[in-house]
């Protein structure tokens, strides 16, 4: 049952160009344009929360695919990518990506900020086999960073190997980054392993560039600079956040520009 206050109801800043010159979209155009493979809807959600999330999804992919200079595939993963809304939700989350279905999944009422999130476990689940050779179905290209498997030879995967380093490592190279000490300590005080898992710290570190770039969107990501869990300091901060910024435009960007000229 919806209430008045339901947070899907409410605005979400965005700042960018019109995408639908303020015509509604269906979640079939959604499917269509973007190649995702499929979308479930909840049972819950009522046919304008449904319209509602509907032109959110639309507007925040079109703006996350400006802000990285990527064409429509590289959203759906080459149509690998299945959505959820208000479907398959998990206890205690607002939103998750599932591995073993390969399908992004946002709660009807909470789930808004967290797509920019969700879509970089998807991502980074996806190219694991494109980066590293010798990889399981459900490895994610940053774990297997970590574990220094051997990677595929290729220029563009060697930026992507800088976004990985500039997460994870100080700038010696020796050591593991202050990020990663300071969401190790979360779990310490938190007495579990989540913050600093690193597909964790992939995505939250995806995330902070998403909200730093200039064109923003609140459905695509937000609460990375003022809420709860960013003074804990589990997002990247600083130069080091600058740097994790430049290295994943920059790869994004070459990504973007091969895919246009194949």
């Amino acid at each position: 049952m919806t209430t008045p206050d339901s947070r899907i109801h409410q605005p979400f800043y965005r700042n960018g160009p019109s995408h639908r010159d303020g015509a509604d979209v269906t979640f079939g155009d959604i499917v269509k344009i973007f190649g995702f493979r499929s979308i479930t809807i909840g049972k819950w959600v009522t046919a304008k929360e449904q319209q509602i999330a509907a032109n959110l999804f639309f507007d925040a992919l079109f703006d996350l695919m400006d802000i990285l200079s990527i064409p429509t595939p590289v959203i759906s993963l080459n149509n690998n990518l299945s959505l959820a809304f208000g479907h398959g939700g998990q206890k205690h989350s607002s939103a998750h990506y599932a591995s073993q279905t390969k399908t992004l999944a946002l709660a009807k009422n909470a789930g808004g900020g967290a797509l920019a999130h969700e879509w970089f476990h998807a991502f980074d689940h996806y190219i694991a086999q494109k980066l590293f050779t010798d990889v399981k179905a459900q490895d994610f290209a940053s774990a297997c960073w970590l574990k220094d498997k051997k990677q595929i030879e290729h220029p563009i995967n060697k930026n992507l190997s800088l976004c990985f380093e500039s997460i994870f490592l100080a700038d010696n190279k020796n050591q593991v980054s202050e990020y990663v000490n300071r969401s190790a300590q979360a779990d310490k005080a938190l007495k579990t392993y989540y913050y600093a898992q690193p597909q964790e710290l992939a995505a939250r570190a995806f995330e902070a560039c998403i909200q730093d770039h200039y064109r923003k969107n609140a459905f695509l990501v937000q609460g990375t600079k003022q809420s709860p869990e960013a003074k804990l300091g589990i997002y990247p901060q600083n130069e080091t956040r600058k740097l994790i910024n430049q290295h994943f435009i920059h790869y994004f960007s070459l990504l973007g520009n091969t895919i246009k000229k194949v």
